[in-house]
Order: C-alpha cells, then structure tokens, then sequence
C-alpha cells in the first residue's frame, strides 16, 4: 500500500482538509480521494491528490 496525499484550499489559500490516503494503486486513491472529497463536499474547492513520488492523481483549481 502506499501513502498518497489530499489536500484542499479555499481560494485565498487556507487549507480546508489535509489528509493521507492509503492506497493500492493510483485508480484506488482517485476512487478514495473522490469519496472524501464528496462527503465534505470540496468537489468545487481546489484541491489535489498526489501521489508518493509526487505524480498528481487529482486536480481541480
């Protein structure tokens, strides 16, 4: 498993949710990042997902 980081922000910056996501496999942390970011409702926010070795799994701005 690896360890891929969320993170989500308000337009002037402030961080809204930081959080790590245990994963298989890239597809898995995107399912799971979704999910998380749907039940805090920040799929509108900006927000990101990356991977371990730095590679962007999700992106919105």
């Amino acid at each position: 498993m690896k360890i891929y980081r969320l993170t989500v922000f308000e337009k002037n910056g402030e961080k809204l949710l930081d959080e790590s996501i245990e994963a298989a496999s890239d597809a898995e942390a995107k399912q799971k990042g979704t999910e998380l970011l749907t039940k805090h409702q920040y799929l509108e926010k900006t927000h990101r997902c990356t991977s371990p070795d730095g590679k962007l799994i999700l992106f919105h701005t």
